[in-house]
């Protein structure tokens, strides 16, 4: 895989076309989803009147949004612009890119774990279920948005749960936009007392066959720290770093 040229048509195919170009932006604007900047091209003469003008848009709309900024996006100090602007940065993670075809294989879990399609409401609660309580947080919003994007676009979205007897152990997301090389991992955080037993690792291997076979040729993933290392292991290779810069309209 040649990681320049991946970037390269991850920028076109993924960045740039899932929002709504603005000037120098693409933006994203959905009630009761998410909401922010997905690109740019600035400089320095550029940057902070676009800061501004993203500020007021989403500050007309009374929502939060986030400026999901690239290690590889300009101007150098983009980051800190928008920290004097008001912005709160998030957790740090990597951008991480596989050929499907080299990651998809059967799903080897532990005894007495299974992988449930969700694909409908009580599916969805088992999904929200496990991700809240891997990662420890409320995750408002989000069975909302699975949900919609699951009854407007099935074909767009895969999610599954793995269910330890009844209860849900992990849970995962696979994205499948069309006319584009790229599917998107999401999720997979698994709870505590079942993590480094290969859960996770099933998780990115059935999606990955589920990618093959409708035909996409790479993964994506912003990767949090720990999952990184278990990618690296599977044969994803970084591409950059990204960081949300979240704002909310009165801050």
């Amino acid at each position: 895989m040649n990681r320049d040229e991946v970037l390269a048509a991850y920028e076109r195919q993924v960045r740039i076309r899932q929002g709504e170009r603005v000037g120098r932006v693409v933006r994203k604007a959905a009630k009761g989803g998410w909401n922010g900047i997905l690109w740019s091209d600035l400089d320095e003469d550029t940057a902070d009147a676009e800061i501004a003008a993203q500020r007021a848009y989403f500050a007309a709309l009374k929502r939060d949004f986030e400026w999901k900024l690239y290690s590889h996006d300009r101007p150098a100090d983009l980051a800190d612009r928008l920290l004097a602007a008001g912005f709160t940065a998030e957790p740090e993670e990597t951008l991480m890119a596989a050929e499907a075809a080299a990651v998809a294989a059967e799903p080897r879990l532990p005894e007495g774990v299974e992988l449930r399609v969700a694909e409908d409401p009580a599916g969805i609660d088992l999904l929200v279920r496990a991700h809240e309580q891997a990662f420890g947080m409320s995750l408002p919003g989000l069975r909302e948005r699975v949900l919609r994007r699951l009854t407007e676009r099935p074909e767009s979205i895969v999610a599954v749960v793995a269910m330890a007897g009844d209860r849900p152990i992990s849970g995962a997301r696979l994205t499948l936009d069309p006319d584009t090389e790229f599917a998107g991992l999401f999720g997979g955080g698994t709870v505590a007392g079942w993590r480094g037993r290969g859960v996770y690792r099933a998780l990115v291997a059935h999606r990955a066959r589920v990618a093959v076979e409708r035909g996409y040729r790479y993964l994506h993933v912003d990767a949090s720290a720990d999952s990184r290392p278990i990618l690296l292991r599977l044969g994803f290779e970084p591409l950059g770093t990204t960081t949300p810069y979240v704002r909310a309209p009165g801050a």
